[in-house]
């Protein structure tokens, strides 16, 4: 899952667009269930649409979500599951943290669960380099979720990879070797580019120290951390709680030198510390870096001009935002700025949150 995904679910209007959301469980035999309330929430939707559309009517829904009910495997859950299905899509996303069980039909999909992976999650990227193949990994935490679109998984099929090197006897066959390695490596350079373009996240990158050495020498984007090593049989598992430690210590070291740059934002008098101000920032394109605590949440109503806001005690009445934090991060991003998300208490002189604006 990528900005470019949530993008496009909410690009999509048109009823009925059938949202399903859900805890799932990670072990066995707990996750056995998942499999059976799962597939009740299916048929609940279903029994609901067929009470709505003849069955000709809504053949290609019924189809896509049957698709995506058999292809979740149980066995690989996290803690939450979130499928989209209309007529002429079908998705499918595992999540880090428990949802609200839901089955929603409407003319847009419910996305504020993948918004909130989006915005509160610890994500980064992490590049498997290896002849056959090379994988790409979207983290979250010590959860890794492999992704299969753009090429990756990407093999080197080339001379030094699936064929031979050229040349016969006496043949400088190491600079063969390196030469068609050089180009293998470019082109997963260039399939990284639409990523990280679209996901600007922190790159972390695994293999053998010759492998990672050419990568780092053409690499367009700075690796922030490695994992020397083959790990062609490691499973993602095991490889995402051997990356966690090493995203852990970017964090730590990036946090705290963008809360030098919040220390010196403040003697200068470009900080907003309210929720309110923030709001109205981020609506002008002025916030240049939000620091928010993780667990601030602000459910809130807004105003007829769209600028002012008000706490709402319910987050699911009708017209309330179920948090005006989300809105503001998601216009943060949008801009161009960054988001920073710290311990809960770290910033209790702010009101658990501070944006840096640009001017």
């Amino acid at each position: 899952m990528n900005r470019h995904d949530v993008e496009l679910l909410q690009s999509i209007t048109g009823y009925p667009a059938l949202s399903i959301t859900m805890p799932t469980h990670r072990n066995f035999p707990e996750n056995k269930q998942d499999v059976i309330r799962l597939k009740n929430l299916a048929s609940g939707a279903v029994e609901r649409l067929l009470g709505e559309f003849g069955k000709r009517e809504i053949s290609g829904l019924l189809n896509n979500l049957d698709k995506a009910v058999e292809s979740v495997d149980h066995n690989m859950n996290l803690d939450g599951l979130a499928i989209y299905v209309n007529s002429d899509i079908s998705r499918v996303f595992q999540l880090p943290f428990s949802p609200r069980e839901r089955t929603v039909v409407d003319d847009t999909f419910l996305t504020r669960d993948l918004v909130f992976a989006l915005n509160r999650s610890s994500r980064y990227w992490l590049l498997a380099l290896s002849e056959k193949p090379t994988r790409l990994y979207e983290g979250f935490r010590e959860n890794l979720v492999e992704v299969r679109d753009e090429g990756f998984p990407m093999e080197h099929k080339g001379p030094g990879g699936a064929t031979a090197l050229p040349g016969g006897k006496g043949a400088r066959k190491s600079a063969y070797r390196d030469e068609y390695h050089g180009q293998f490596f470019r082109k997963i350079n260039r399939a990284m580019a639409g990523f990280i373009t679209d996901d600007p996240l922190p790159l972390f990158v695994t293999g053998v120290d010759r492998f990672l050495s050419m990568y780092r020498d053409i690499s367009s984007f700075p690796v922030e951390g490695e994992i020397k090593g083959s790990h062609d049989r490691t499973s993602p598992h095991e490889l995402g709680k051997m990356a966690w430690p090493l995203v852990e210590d970017y964090l730590e070291r990036h946090r705290k030198a963008l809360l030098g740059n919040l220390a010196k934002a403040m003697s200068e008098g470009s900080v907003i510390s309210t929720i309110g101000e923030a709001w109205q920032a981020s609506l002008f394109g002025r916030g240049r870096t939000l620091f928010v605590e993780e667990g601030f949440h602000y459910p809130a109503t807004v105003d007829e001009s769209g600028l002012e806001i008000k706490p709402s005690d319910d987050p699911e009445a009708p017209g309330v935002i179920d948090d005006a934090v989300d809105e503001v991060i998601e216009a943060v991003l949008a801009a161009g700025g960054e988001v920073v998300f710290l311990p809960d208490g770290t910033l209790a002189d702010h009101d658990r949150l501070a944006l840096i604006t640009r001017y």
